[in-house]
């Protein structure tokens, strides 16, 4: 396993495993003895950067979420787990109520549900302190300074170690910082959007942005990262949920005239390696210029081992421009 430093400050950062754990579906659709296997697997080979939510999976039953936490939370205890395993958390897209949704009914980002939801999370995961906590979408009817302020408070008295923001506008995530920055308060520093090495397109709507799509890390965002070294950017969705071995799953988002060649740039060059397409993307992401951890989920303890092995795998300059300037 590699690893790499996110946060900035001696008393938060911490090293993590470049290639983060999702573990959304832990205890809903994938069941507790695969996800343990998974979780036991992962843990053996070096990896220590688990990602969840407090809203995970709330789709699959109806309810509220908390499955993958409260999995997570047993876990731990049963193997004796400490802060050796950092675990990410978000909070903010959590429904309210069953039987409804992040876009309909969230719990937004006031600094009452702040503080509540990270107890919450503690709780259910049986941590003292929650490595790194994000900010999981939007929230237009709180003052962004109440937010800033409210994840501060949770730094300051230990509750949170690191912050993260995840699905905003680049605007809005700059604002924040600045805000947090002017007060002398901690700020975001890890963000999570989707990233892949296929580009989406960035003009089609859905619930939560209505003027085109701002969860995929473009332009605005990677531009961003080059500017502030101390940012890192965790991707989600890397291997956009399989659609790189099963094209029928691929978003209509990524239906556009620039794919086909980006496809083949990456067969192309797992021919050349000897690996999988999902490893190509994945060793692209994590040996890149830019600080990039792609967060990857799995149902099985053999897609986690395709996985690890792009760890290992070391992409030629000649072989990086190639998948960079395909279009």
């Amino acid at each position: 396993m590699k690893y790499r430093t996110i946060g900035t400050n001696p008393t938060t950062r911490r090293e993590v495993s470049v290639l983060a754990l999702g573990a959304m579906l832990f205890g809903s659709v994938t069941d507790e003895a695969t996800s343990f296997a998974v979780l036991d697997r992962y843990v053996e080979a070096g990896g220590n950067f688990i990602d969840t939510s407090d809203n995970y999976a709330f789709w699959t039953d109806g309810g509220q979420g908390g499955q993958s936490e409260e999995l997570l939370g047993r876990w731990r205890r049963s193997r004796g787990i400490g802060d050796e395993i950092v675990v990410a958390t978000k909070l903010g897209a959590r429904p309210l109520a069953p039987g409804t949704g992040y876009t309909d009914n969230p719990e937004g980002l006031s600094a009452k549900v702040i503080r509540e939801s990270a107890e919450r999370s503690r709780e259910r995961l049986g941590l003292e302190k929650l490595d790194l906590l994000y900010a999981h979408i939007e929230d237009h009817t709180v003052p962004l300074r109440e937010t800033v302020e409210a994840f501060a408070a949770l730094v300051a008295d230990g509750t949170a170690g690191l912050l993260g923001v995840s699905n905003h506008a680049v605007w809005r995530v700059e604002r924040a910082r600045a805000l947090a920055a002017a007060a002398g308060l901690p700020g975001y520093e890890i963000l999570q959007y989707a990233h892949t090495h296929l580009r989406p397109r960035s003009d089609v709507p859905d619930a939560l942005f209505p003027d085109g799509s701002l969860g995929h890390a473009g332009p605005d965002l990677l531009g961003y990262l080059r500017a502030e070294p101390g940012l890192t950017l965790v991707a989600y969705s890397p291997l956009l949920k399989g659609a790189y071995t099963r094209p029928e799953r691929l978003p209509a988002d990524f239906d556009h005239p620039g794919t086909p060649p980006r496809l083949a740039a990456l067969r192309d060059v797992a021919r050349e390696t000897g690996a999988t397409v999902n490893q190509v993307v994945l060793a692209w992401q994590i040996g890149g210029e830019l600080p990039v951890l792609p967060l990857a989920g799995v149902s099985s303890v053999a897609q986690l081992e395709e996985n690890l092995a792009a760890v290992d795998l070391e992409l030629t300059p000649e072989q990086r421009a190639r998948l960079d300037a395909a279009h």
